[in-house]
Formats: structure tokens, sequence, C-alpha cells
């Protein structure tokens, strides 16, 4: 894993997957990844039975307007993906184990503060700290398994991008049974959604507590000493490739944040409720399930990263377009193309930007590098949450063109390396 490797190189092609495929991958994998897949999904599960829900409570139960739901809920992007660097420079320094504990312990605490906020100030709080016990998880777990796919792939020959892709499969498992729990707890209150997924969570602390093994042997042992931050930043600034992927990569995550702001705007304006908002999460993540695995399969041995990746925010572009075109059919015809196709793109976009990024980046700066890529992309989704709030409530077919055209500006950013 070096600078100097490139995906643009011919992969050889493989057979047909066969039934069962998923499983029979997981049950191959060792013991570490085969943890964090399974994990991944209850991750998934308590986060997604609250988050969906989020937006209509901020709206509906605190009345808070339109603008300042889509700053809070960039607020919860930000200080998540946008302090993923210091969840990936704390793996990078103490290994994995002890910074998914500790953002186990403040998602925990998270959810609880939420369940009982009521002034602007407290959901904000709350919001930030669910959002940065991620930015420390998820890129320690993120960061471990892109390190163990390449090893696999050393090991055995199958391509790293199908393990990520199974790993995100797992994670779209989750999601698909959380918004389904979450609509059933919604019964008793946002609040009990939010106690639901505060015990979630503390069931993923207790099990990774006594499952999940100490890997900062493993991670320090091709590094005498301690990465520094500031060379650290040194070499994010130089690495102009790296630095390209960040750029595209933020189109993506500004464009997927709309499943938690445009969709839910479209159903109550079609509908006249978010009463399907948990049912096309569900599907979301249920064509994930299905097909991320034979699809990144398929990719992997007919397109490079680069390719991958460029089919990828297309196929986004035109779920916003889409979305937009078919607004005069009405009913819930505009939302479902959005999803459909927003899914298709993200299942090419994001294993390969995961697999290309240790192509890019030297393996002991591994866990910064992951993070920086979230984070640099979070300012992104920061910076246009306020504005894509405002543009949503003009109505019309505008907003959802406007918002094509970022995954369109990403096509130009995807780095030729």
């Amino acid at each position: 894993m070096s600078a100097a490797a490139t995906s643009e190189r011919p992969r050889p092609r493989r057979p047909r997957p066969r039934p069962r495929a998923r499983v029979r991958l997981l049950r191959t994998l060792p013991a570490l990844p085969k943890l964090l897949v399974i994990t991944q999904c209850a991750f998934n599960i308590g986060f997604f039975a609250v988050l969906p829900y989020l937006a209509d409570h901020l709206s509906g139960s605190l009345g808070l307007a339109g603008w300042l739901v889509g700053l809070v809920l960039g607020l919860r992007t930000f200080s998540q993906q946008g302090l993923f660097v210091v969840g990936g420079a704390l793996t990078d320094r103490y290994g994995p184990r002890p910074v998914v504990l500790a953002g186990c312990v403040l998602r925990v605490a998270g959810f609880g503060w939420l369940a009982f906020a009521e002034a602007t100030w407290s959901v904000i709080g709350a919001v930030l700290l669910v959002g940065f016990a991620a930015a420390l998880f998820s890129p320690a777990v993120e960061t471990e398994i892109a390190r163990q796919a390449v090893r696999h792939e050393e090991a055995t020959g199958v391509e790293r991008t199908r393990v990520l892709g199974l790993f995100s499969a797992g994670g779209q498992a989750g999601a698909l049974l959380g918004p389904v729990i979450g609509a059933a707890l919604l019964a008793g209150g946002f609040r009990a959604a939010c106690l639901a997924g505060a015990a979630v969570f503390a069931v993923i602390l207790a099990a990774h507590w006594r499952l999940m093994p100490d890997t900062r042997a493993d991670a320090t042992a091709t590094a005498p000493s301690s990465p520094s931050l500031r060379d650290g930043v040194r070499q994010l600034v130089r690495n102009r490739a790296f630095l390209a992927l960040c750029l595209a990569y933020s189109t993506y995550l500004l464009a997927y944040n709309q499943l938690y702001l445009a969709l839910p705007a479209e159903l109550d304006r079609a509908l006249g409720s978010q009463a399907a908002l948990g049912w096309l999460f569900a599907l979301s993540s249920a064509l994930v399930v299905a097909a991320q695995l034979p699809l990144s399969r398929a990719v992997s041995a007919r397109l490079s990263h680069r390719a991958a990746l460029r089919c990828g925010l297309a196929l986004i572009a035109a779920a916003f377009a889409g979305a937009g075109a078919l607004l005069p059919v009405g009913g819930i015809v505009p939302a479902l193309t959005f999803v459909v196709l927003l899914t298709a793109g993200q299942m090419l976009v994001v294993p390969a930007a995961r697999a290309w990024l240790p192509d890019l980046v030297e393996d002991r700066r591994l866990g910064f590098f992951t993070g920086a890529l979230s984070s640099l992309s979070g300012v992104v989704v920061l910076a246009g949450g306020a504005p894509v709030g405002a543009l949503l409530e003009r109505g019309g077919a505008l907003p959802w063109l406007v918002l094509a055209a970022v995954p369109l500006a990403g096509l130009a950013m995807v780095p030729r390396k």
C-alpha cells in the first residue's frame, strides 16, 4: 500500500458469485474482520432507529424553522464526519479498541441526552455528542476493516472490494432493521426511540469490551515511533490525489445527506406525512444487502476504483434529476426514484473510495487519512446544510436540479491517479 500503487491496472475476471456467497465469505474471514462486519450491523440498528425521525422531531415536536433544521442536521454530520480525523489520528496512535469503546460510551450518553432535550441549545449539544461518538468509533472500525481487507487480499487473492462490500452490506442490514424498529418505537414517542438506541449501543459496548482484540502492537509493528500529527498534516496537504478524492467524496456525502433533509421534505409535500420514510430507508438498505456483494464482485472484475467512483457519482446525479423531473407525476414516485438511484450510486462510490485509499497513503497513517477523508467532506456538508434547507423551502423542481449539479461537479474532481 503506497502512493506509487495504482488502481488503473486491469483486474482479472472472476467466476460469477454462487448462492449464499455473502455467508460463505463471512465464514472464511479471520476473526477480527468478521467481528467488524457483524458489529457494523449492530451499530446501524441503534443509529437508524433514531436518525430518520430526527428532522420530523425538530420541525414538528420542537417547531424549528426549515433553515435551523438543516443547520442542526449539518452540525450532526460535521460533528461526525468533520471530526473523523480526530478518531483516525487516535486510532493510529492507540489502536482501534480503546477508540471504539470510547465512541460507544459517548453514543449512549448522546442518545440519552437527546431523549430529554427540548431547548434548541440542548438539542444541538446532544446532536453534537451523538455525532462525535461516531467520529471516534467509525474511523477506527473503517481503518481496521480496510487494513484487514488488504491483508486478506494479499493472503487469499479475494479482492479487497468484496470484503469492504460485505462490510457495507452488514451496515445496511442494520440500517434496514433500524428504521423499522424506530417506527415501532415511535408509538411511545421520540424519547422511546432514543432510549432504545442508547440501549443498543450499551450492548455493543459490552460486546466490544469482551471480544475486540487489542491490535495496537500490530498497528505499530511497522512504525517504531508514533506518527506525528504535524507530519500527517504536511503529507495530507502535499498529497494531491488524496485531496482530489476528498473533493469528489464530499459531493457524494452532501448528496447522501439529503436522505435526511430533502427526502422527508418531499414526502411531506407529496403525501402530507412522513409515514413512508421508514419504509423507504428499509428499501434502500434492502437493496444494499441484496446487491452490494455481487455488484462489488462484478465491478472489481471490470472497472478500476476511479471508474467505479465516477459511475456512482453519475447515478447519484441522476437520482436528483429524476426526482425533479417526476415531481408532476406526484405520489411516492419521485421519492422512490430518488432512493433507488441514490442507493445504486452509493454502492459504487463507498467501496471504491475505501478500497482506493490504501493505495494513496502510507499504511501507518491509514487511520489519519481515513478520518481526514470524512472530515474534509463533513466541512462541505456543514457549509451546505443551511443553504440546502432554505432552498428546499422554495419547493418545485429547482432544488432537485441544483442538487443534481453537486455530484456532477464531483465527476470532474475524481483523481486521475
